[in-house]
């Protein structure tokens, strides 16, 4: 089963990519490995925005995260690689808007982990780093970043 049919069978589409929103690229690739710049809970219903501690749950909060791991694989896909061309996903990043006594990032990134993790299988486990940062870009509650490794 490709990637492409997983995301499918677990009832998700791979998004169209959004156009950055400011002075960068939405990949970089050196060698054998794409970094993935930081991509928001973005999708055909809007921006999922919010404060974790305040007035966003982490339920809420992991499927943002799910729309971030799809919009990564949707301009890994763009840049002209084949997701079935990943070798590894190699870290994910994970920033967290939320108030200074939210302790719980790690749940929050799961909704990212575990998606990637379903797609890819083996390929699909990651290093990772779950962070709470005051604000993110337009409101955002999540954004993610990503290291990848492709084959050749």
């Amino acid at each position: 089963m490709t990637p492409e049919q997983k995301i499918n069978e677990l009832g998700f589409e791979l998004p169209e990519p959004v156009a950055p929103l400011a002075s960068y690229i939405p990949v970089q690739r050196t060698g054998n490995l794409l970094q993935i710049s930081g991509q928001l809970p973005m999708d055909s219903e809007g921006l999922r925005k919010g404060t974790l501690g305040d007035n966003v749950g982490v339920e809420d909060a992991q499927k943002a995260a799910q729309i971030c791991a799809l919009n990564i694989l949707g301009q890994i896909k763009a840049f002209g690689v084949d997701l079935g061309d990943i070798k590894q996903v190699i870290k994910l990043g994970v920033f967290v808007a939320c108030t200074d006594t939210f302790i719980e990032h790690h749940l929050v990134a799961n909704g990212a982990s575990n998606l990637i993790g379903e797609i890819l299988g083996e390929k699909g486990k990651h290093a990772r780093a779950a962070v709470g940062v005051p604000s993110l870009p337009l409101g955002a509650m999540v954004e993610i970043e990503a290291i990848v490794e492709i084959n050749d």
